[in-house]
């Protein structure tokens, strides 16, 4: 937290979470404890879209099996934004190799040495393009993972509470596109209505449940998801859970909520594949 570390444990109660944190000063500590509430979610409250989809066709059986079920957030946005930016075009495993190696080399270690943190932005942004290629990014991607880092540590983001402005600016620096952003939104600033649809997951299941017996483009897994509104990036994770967990999810786009207002038809011809960036 700024300049002081704040070392946190956290363990699960039959009914609660309790929380442990050690830092320098109490202002640490009650900032560390406040994004340690956001980044498991304690604050979450899930029961207006487990109450809306309670009796949906899809989205039901997920919510009665799994009413624990809440995304994983981060607790700064940058750590977000930054493991988006490791994760396009990549596989998983590939990414996470990439992530680890950039936590071991730039984070910062406890002071028993035995713990890190993920890089602030100060931390990437002072590190050459090639540094951050040595972790396994791709020359274009470290110098995009330097020039975000750059704009968060000097301030000309506000990442925490200036979402909207900030997702402007980054889309303004080149490889940094809507999937970035729209991850950066759900995992690291708690926007339950940024569904990062250009997410290969989130094709092949609108591409299973819309019925098109393809992959679906970026644009109609927005379609999709539209009616959800506030709580479309929610009603994704919760979808893919069902499919990952195998329980009933046919190909039902009729099985969608009504969208408010003018209807909206589905495209007509396929659109362009969607790219993660």
């Amino acid at each position: 937290v700024g300049d002081e570390p704040v070392q946190a444990r956290a363990w699960a109660l039959s009914s609660s979470v309790r929380l442990r944190l050690e830092a320098p000063s109490r202002a640490a500590v009650e900032r560390g404890a406040e994004r340690m509430r956001f980044a498991l979610g304690l604050d979450h409250d899930l029961r207006p879209f487990q109450r809306r989809f309670a009796r949906h066709p899809l989205l039901g059986p997920v919510i009665r099996r799994r009413p624990w079920l809440r995304p994983w957030r981060t607790p700064e946005p940058f750590q977000a934004l930054a493991w988006a930016v490791c994760e396009q075009l990549i596989d998983f495993e590939r990414a996470t190799a990439i992530q680890r190696r950039l936590v071991w080399r730039y984070g910062r270690a406890s002071d028993c040495g035995a713990l890190r943190c993920a890089p602030s932005a100060a931390a990437v942004a002072g590190r050459a393009p090639a540094e951050l290629e040595a972790c396994g990014l791709t020359a274009t991607r470290a110098i995009a993972l330097r020039r975000v880092a750059r704009l968060a540590a000097g301030r000309r983001l506000d990442l925490e509470h200036r979402h909207e402005p900030a997702w402007r600016a980054l889309r303004t620096v080149p490889g940094i596109g809507s999937w970035t952003c729209e991850k950066l939104a759900f995992h690291g600033q708690g926007r339950d209505d940024q569904l990062p649809a250009g997410d290969l997951a989130y094709i092949k299941l609108v591409g299973h449940l819309a019925g098109l017996g393809r992959r679906a483009t970026e644009d109609e897994v927005r379609e999709f998801f539209a009616p959800y509104g506030e709580h479309a990036a929610l009603a994704g994770i919760y979808l893919l859970a069902g499919k990952l967990a195998r329980l009933s999810l046919p190909p039902a786009a009729s099985a969608r909520p009504a969208a408010r207002g003018r209807h909206r038809r589905p495209p007509t011809a396929p659109l362009p594949a969607a790219a993660r960036w």
